[in-house]
């Protein structure tokens, strides 16, 4: 079976919580059953056991729970009257169930990146038979959303994460309006988000290598690249920066003079990359990026092959979308072939 998604219709009664909505499961014993016993039972007594650890709603502003664990005694609070702020998804599930341990934790997952701007409820039916008779379960999982104290829609069985997450924001542009509570929860989460940047901590490796090119010690920095792409080939930093320091310390010894030398030696592939590499340390690098082509057109073999791959590697000391190098591409692409 497939989530529920809520129409313009079915949207516009959640949101009005209209009386057809409230008739689609009858709460009011199992709420008049949750009242009996909280009256009769003193605050530190009452059973309730949030997962995160969290009690009702705090007040001052502060985020909600978003993962709580509710029983017979503590559904008025937990779920009524909570769903008076925001929704409520409610999980009912078993220890039995295995569907219902691929479905709880994908639903943890998305209340915890909510923010507090829905609260998913997560109902043992084995241990609370009453919840799961006032909700009608046939069959586990389960989901029901409970908004302003009434049921407005519910699927059953398992679903995968990006419908689920689909389906938690078209409930919560549906419910936004006319609960309060669930703006104010994402401005309080993007508030936090404000406030507290995460900052990755940086790589001592790189840090190394960063102070090796300061002080102008390209083989050290080589040797450093080198090593981290030894033990991470696919270090995300590591192989462009080893690029990058290669060329200069190609560039540092680079003779201007080549560039004559090569011209009057058209077929010394040496010659064309030594002029190439002094063409990019001069800033001609379309003029560097000719030459090369060229070389390769009238070239064959293993001289074709190095004169390629030096290109190849020159492309990469600038940026993919550098009209220099799409050019230099189609150039190459068609001496190739």
């Amino acid at each position: 079976m497939t989530v529920a998604r809520p129409d313009s219709r079915q949207a516009a009664q959640a949101a009005a919580l209209s009386s057809a909505m409230a008739g689609a499961v009858d709460l009011s014993g199992l709420k008049a059953r949750a009242e009996q016993r909280s009256a009769g039972a003193a605050p530190q007594q009452r059973p309730a056991a949030p997962a995160d650890g969290a009690g009702p709603p705090p007040a001052g502003g502060a985020a909600p729970a978003t993962v709580i664990d509710v029983t017979e005694a503590s559904f008025q609070d937990d779920v009524i009257e909570r769903s008076m702020q925001v929704p409520v998804v409610v999980d009912l599930w078993a220890e039995w169930c295995q569907p219902c341990k691929q479905l709880s934790p994908v639903l943890e997952k998305l209340a915890g990146e909510g923010g507090g701007a829905w609260i998913l409820a997560k109902i043992d039916v084995d241990a609370n038979p009453r919840i799961a008779q006032a909700f009608q379960v046939q069959s586990i999982p389960m989901v029901v959303v409970v908004a302003g104290g009434q049921p407005v829609t519910s699927f059953q069985g398992v679903q995968p994460e990006p419908q689920l997450r689909q389906w938690i924001g078209q409930l919560l542009d549906a419910l936004r309006d006319q609960m309060p509570g669930i703006a104010e929860a994402e401005a309080r989460a993007g508030a936090a988000g404000e406030a507290a940047p995460v900052e990755e901590p940086e790589d001592p490796r790189l840090v190394a290598a960063e102070e090796a090119l300061d002080r102008g010690d390209y083989a050290a920095a080589v040797g450093i690249y080198e090593q981290i792409l030894a033990s991470e080939p696919n270090h995300p930093e590591a192989a462009a920066a080893l690029t990058q320091v290669r060329f200069l310390q190609r560039a540092e010894s680079a003779d201007p003079s080549a560039i004559g030398r090569a011209d009057a030696a058209p077929d010394d592939v040496d010659a064309q990359i030594a002029a190439a590499d002094a063409q990019v340390a001069a800033q001609d690098v379309t003029g560097a990026f000719d030459r090369l082509v060229q070389t390769v057109a009238r070239t064959s073999g293993d001289d074709r092959d190095r004169a390629r791959t030096h290109l190849v590697g020159l492309f990469e000391l600038f940026g993919t979308d550098d009209e220099r190098v799409t050019t230099a591409r189609r150039a190459l692409a068609r001496a190739l072939y």
